[in-house]
């Protein structure tokens, strides 16, 4: 057997060698191809283009966003005066003055004193009459009445018409200075214009 010192010098030759193999290897340049511009140009014109037409569209989709926006708004105020129109009716119809009147309409009157009954001794509490339309409460007061010192009595005045003109001649004299006097005026009105 060897000893390891002889294994020692064996293997150093065999890495010597191969040192020395790769020492004669070089490496040959590569022959350099001139790239095209064409599909570089291509390229760079394609990302563009799609980059003007994406914001295009983005742009025409927030638009019409905002179109829906308004228009949604626009619905929503329509329908919160109609909502509050609906409350403010509804509140008409739930009034008791309302109601009270539409009762009275129908012939119903006022209880003017009611009676209880106590369940417990079989008892009758107060006095029940009959209700009026005379004893029932009035939902509307009646208007005051006016006080005799504003409501004095009318003053009538009488006109005499004045005497009849017997003469012809003067009644028809008349009629045509009046419509000379007009027609002199209309003739200055038209000469003002």
């Amino acid at each position: 057997m060897s000893s390891p010192a002889m294994q020692v010098r064996t293997r150093i030759p065999r890495f010597a060698e191969s040192a020395v193999e790769r020492a004669r290897l070089t490496v040959v340049p590569r022959r350099r191809r001139a790239a095209g511009r064409a599909p570089f140009l291509a390229l760079v014109s394609m990302v563009l283009l799609a980059g003007v037409i994406g914001l295009l569209l983005f742009n025409t989709s927030m638009q019409q966003a905002s179109f829906t926006n308004t228009a949604l708004e626009q619905q929503a105020d329509r329908l919160a005066a109609r909502q509050q129109s609906l409350e403010m009716e509804l509140e008409q119809l739930r009034d008791p003055q309302r109601i009270a009147g539409a009762a009275q309409r129908l012939g119903m009157v006022q209880a003017c004193s009611p009676a209880f009954l106590r369940l417990g001794s079989g008892r009758v509490m107060g006095e029940p009459c009959a209700s009026t339309a005379a004893n029932s409460l009035q939902i509307r007061p009646r208007p005051p009445v006016k006080p005799a010192a504003l409501n004095p009595p009318a003053n009538v005045v009488t006109v005499e018409a004045p005497a009849a003109q017997t003469d012809a001649a003067n009644s028809s004299a008349q009629p045509e200075r009046g419509t000379r006097e007009r027609a002199a005026r209309d003739g200055k009105k038209k000469n003002n214009r």
